[in-house]
């Protein structure tokens, strides 16, 4: 699959919008790596897992983080698919790093809508990031993800938990509150979108979001990618984030480049900077190293 799938008219309208929907990123195999990868996290919860709707829902909504490190196939699509590559153009950074990931389940029938918020307020991080979220079956516009235009400009909003709605990260009256945007959709430029299994829509970690319940038959599995640019930084809170990094902020200083094992860097990846490399030693009237294996992998396929 070709990396030249991000031109000038995607990239202009992230910058303007901070969403952008692009079609098919994963491959057939990609997506049946997506499929194990989320089948295996309902499996085997990992300690971050909860369920995000009420008991008396009839459907269920269920999420999970940071599971890459457990399961491979995560790994494989987080480093190795298209995701990163179109991260890099939409953020216009020439280094990205994988953040985490999050898996996001809802069954049919849910009634428990994901609320209006941004994800930047929960994050431990400073600067610009993009999530990639990215469906495993049909989901009709009616059950998709929606984002506000426009928001990823700021300001930032309070973020609260999704049902009880408590302020646990910054503190009651510190940021603004998230409009109610329910009572006045028309007002706003809400994106949403029918979508293919494999296809993404790409979003700014400002980029104010949220989603309705599930009123369908089948489930709405989803497995969202997320990327830091060059300029992230890491920024230590006072209180717990959203996912936790805890014992951190002893490894890597406040302000600092999320340089960590966490977070590799996954483009651009070991083979393309490896041709970078001969490329500037060629211009430079040496002859390349072409015993060095890095030179001959493919490059979207490099890590």
């Amino acid at each position: 699959m070709s990396e030249l799938i991000v031109g000038a008219e995607l990239t202009e309208a992230f910058a303007s919008d901070g969403v952008v929907c692009v079609r098919q990123v994963l491959n057939a195999s990609e997506l049946a790596d997506a499929v194990a990868a989320i089948d295996a996290v309902l499996a085997d919860p990992g300690p971050l897992a909860q369920v995000t709707s009420g008991p008396d829902d009839p459907g269920a909504f269920t999420e999970d983080f940071c599971r890459w490190q457990q399961i491979p196939a995560i790994e494989r699509l987080a480093r190795y698919s298209r995701v990163p590559a179109i991260a890099a153009a939409l953020l216009g950074t020439e280094q990205v790093r994988f953040y985490h990931d999050h898996v996001l389940v809802k069954e049919g029938g849910t009634r428990q809508r994901t609320p209006w918020h941004q994800d930047q307020p929960y994050y431990n991080v400073d600067g610009p990031g993009v999530s990639a979220w990215i469906p495993v079956d049909p989901v009709p516009a009616g059950g998709c993800l929606e984002i506000v235009a426009g928001t990823h400009r700021g300001p930032w909003l309070i973020p609260r938990t999704f049902l009880l709605r408590e302020a646990k990260w910054f503190p009651e009256g510190s940021l603004a509150e998230i409009p109610d945007i329910e009572a006045d959709r028309d007002a706003y430029d809400i994106r949403r979108f029918d979508l293919e299994p494999g296809d993404a829509i790409f979003f700014d970690f400002l980029s104010v979001h949220g989603a309705p319940g599930y009123p369908f038959s089948g489930r709405r599995r989803v497995l969202s990618l997320r990327y830091l640019s060059a300029a992230a930084r890491h920024a230590p809170r006072a209180w717990r984030t959203s996912p936790p990094f805890d014992g951190l902020d002893a490894e890597l200083p406040a302000g600092s480049v999320m340089d960590h094992s966490l977070f590799p860097l996954v483009w651009p990846g070991r083979a393309r900077e490896a041709r970078r490399r001969h490329l500037k030693e060629l211009a430079a009237g040496a002859l390349p190293d072409l015993s060095d294996p890095e030179i001959m992998r493919p490059a979207w396929r490099s890590s």
